[in-house]
């Protein structure tokens, strides 16, 4: 399903790229969009991650006025045809095979696009059978509006009956996955209906299907970021409700030691950990100015052996 990493170097930094099923020169850290209000605030976050070697985007129909930002920033910068563009829709509670034709079409306006290179069911709805969900996705993808498409926040078991129903029927299925992933232990979810694939099961899942994973919060919404989580600092309840554990803290404390060794900021050792995972997997971060996105950027110049990895994650 996945074709190999290629490895690049741009303005003194390295970008990875990669491919899924219909889709190619796959950046793979991806810059999230859920953050991006206007055009004058995102212009100079998403120039900087271009000027670095990304080329692709998350956004959603559910998020506000992001894509029409995007849209327009593509627009302007005359780069439609060099950028991987990510959407998705049906949210609950409209989430629905008539919502996903009705929001694709209004993602497509906002986005001054005839297609979406990946797009994914923002949620599940259980009460749907999955075979509708694949039917209305296949149909767009042969119009060529969507190139691959999956789940976000699904269930793996849900992707497995989704891929199923495709096979009986010589349809494609699900080739892309965006639950969560990060180095941190999601401990409770930062919204309702929110999937993390980080467990052991998950990720041996993953691995068997060589599921490419495209995971959101990937850097536990700045858990790892410095001076940001410490037990004693409850200022922020999201960030204490979410992530606060005494295992996530042992986490942190390790990607301290690799960051001082390393000469690299935490959150970087933090986002490395994903960069390096054995199946294909694409963060997707969400920095709110350069400097964030510069430290995160960093990631792409930390080594981890699969020793390292295992230590990160309280598992060696």
């Amino acid at each position: 399903m996945m074709t190999d990493l290629t490895f690049t170097s741009i303005q003194g930094t390295r970008m990875i790229y990669g491919s899924v099923r219909n889709v190619k020169n796959i950046s793979q850290i991806v810059m999230g969009t859920l953050g991006a209000s206007d055009l004058e605030g995102a212009s100079p976050l998403f120039d900087s991650f271009t000027d670095r070697g990304g080329n692709t985007f998350d956004t959603a129909r559910h998020y506000g006025v992001a894509e029409l930002v995007l849209g327009e920033w593509m627009r302007i910068r005359g780069i439609r045809d060099e950028t991987v563009v990510i959407t998705k829709g049906a949210h609950t509670p409209n989430c629905n095979p008539a919502t996903v034709t009705r929001e694709l079409a209004e993602s497509l306006d906002r986005l001054q696009t005839d297609r979406i290179e990946i797009y994914f069911l923002h949620r599940d709805n259980p009460d749907v059978p999955v075979g509708e969900f694949v039917d209305v996705l296949n149909e767009h993808k042969n119009t060529g509006q969507i190139g691959a498409f999956g789940g976000s926040n699904w269930s793996l078991g849900r992707v497995d009956e989704a891929n199923e129903y495709a096979i009986e029927n010589g349809l494609t299925g699900f080739t892309v996955l965006s639950n969560h992933m990060s180095l941190a232990r999601m401990v409770e979810p930062p919204w309702v209906g929110c999937i993390a694939s980080s467990d052991a099961e998950s990720r041996k899942w993953l691995g068997e299907r060589d599921m490419p994973l495209f995971p959101w919060s990937s850097q536990a919404r700045g858990f790892f970021a410095d001076g940001r989580a410490d037990p004693a600092n409850l200022s922020d309840p999201e960030l204490v409700r979410c992530w606060y554990s005494e295992d996530n803290f042992e986490r942190l404390a390790r990607a301290r030691r690799i960051a001082t060794e390393r000469g690299v900021s935490t959150i970087a050792v933090a986002l490395a950990y994903l960069l390096h995972r054995p199946n294909p997997t694409f963060p997707i971060i969400g920095p709110l100015s350069v400097e964030e996105l510069q430290v995160s950027m960093a990631a792409l110049d930390v080594e981890l052996s699969a020793d390292d990895q295992g230590w990160l994650n309280l598992e060696g």
